[in-house]
């Protein structure tokens, strides 16, 4: 199985591509630095042509969208100012759309799936207030993921959309639930069991449908 995944170089992206490698599977990783199998910055049309045209021919049977920021941790209401709101929605939603039309002819290839880690942060039936622009770009990838599964069923390619839980990375900090090999563990779970049976879905990373 051939894998495309979006910040493989930290948290759960670099624990999701040594899972898969350790399973024998052909990983590409992207970052933003030279420290993975491509560089891209995937708010960047130029370097998703370049991606494209690298793995040209290369059909691709699972694309993770795990690339993502959180930059408004922290923020008051009389923060968030417009380029943080610019920048989140650039990487978090925008980002997952020219990577998925980037790789899309290598998705039909193989008939593939694509996986994309929201939060649970992005459902209506979770609002504890602050992370204004987190929050909704979350929820704006949800509704995207959900769209795309409709319009590329198809073409045999199934979208699912994931709570990877609250995970002890550099972005959910140590006080979080579930460690990385939790997360892994579960989310790799989930990736295989996606069908078209389930496109559209919006996931757990330990296999409950979450509330919209």
């Amino acid at each position: 199985m051939h894998l495309v995944i979006t910040g493989a170089n930290r948290g759960i992206g670099r624990a999701l591509a040594e899972f898969y490698r350790g399973r024998g599977d052909t990983v590409t990783g992207t970052t933003r630095d030279d420290s993975a199998d491509i560089r891209l910055d995937v708010t960047d049309p130029a370097q998703q042509a370049q991606m494209a045209r690298k793995l040209d021919g290369q059909p691709v049977d699972l694309l993770i969208c795990n690339a993502g920021v959180y930059l408004d941790k922290g923020q008051t209401i009389d923060g968030y100012p417009a380029e943080m709101w610019d920048q989140t929605f650039a990487a978090n939603v925008t980002g997952v759309f020219l990577t998925i039309q980037a790789l899309l002819p290598n998705l039909r290839a193989a008939r593939g799936k694509i996986a994309i880690i929201s939060s649970q942060m992005a459902s209506h039936t979770r609002a504890p207030g602050g992370s204004y622009i987190y929050r909704a770009s979350k929820a704006a990838v949800l509704n995207l993921g959900r769209n795309l599964a409709v319009d590329i069923k198809d073409d045999g390619i199934a979208v699912g959309i994931y709570h990877p839980g609250w995970v002890q990375t550099d972005m959910g900090g140590q006080a979080a639930d579930i460690t990385v090999s939790q997360a892994v563990a579960g989310l790799t779970e989930r990736f295989d069991a996606l069908s078209l049976d389930s496109t559209g879905c919006f996931e757990t990373w330990d296999g409950q449908a979450h509330p919209y």
